[in-house]
């Protein structure tokens, strides 16, 4: 079977209308409604609305370029539930999750065959150079 091709039509956010201009109106979409309104009457050159075109492949949709689902693992309890599933998902380890337990993850992970996404990140370096100084 050939894989789909991942297109992601819109990347970027929708803001809402002039909430640039106001610090008053927060970035998040709103649909504008009134009578005179150039967003809402769709004329040249303004914003776009968010409309079922920009949506993507229903097949791709949420997928990584590695062609799996993320999956947000915050312990090693939660990384085991992808055991079974380990060809359609692969593991995030979680922002909060500190060094030591991410240490725990990423070798329970290697341990059960499953993706990280992010294997290397500051927390861990930071964590192995304390422990080399400690040492030394």
């Amino acid at each position: 079977m050939a894989k789909v091709k991942i297109v992601k039509k819109k990347t970027n956010l929708f803001n809402r209308f002039e909430s640039d201009r106001h610090k008053r109106v927060d970035r998040s979409w709103r649909k504008p409604r009134g009578i005179d309104c150039r967003v809402r009457r769709r004329f040249r050159g303004n914003l776009a609305m968010p409309v079922i075109g920009f949506g993507s492949n229903r097949k791709t949709r949420f997928l990584l370029p590695n062609y799996k689902k993320k999956f947000v693992v915050n312990n090693v309890q939660e990384l085991d539930l992808l055991l079974m599933n380990r060809e359609k998902y692969c593991a995030e380890i979680a922002a909060k999750v500190g060094a030591a337990k991410r240490i725990d993850i990423i070798r329970r992970a290697e341990e059960l065959g499953v993706k990280l996404t992010n294997k290397k990140s500051a927390k861990i370096t930071k964590y192995e150079k304390r422990i080399k100084k400690q040492k030394n």
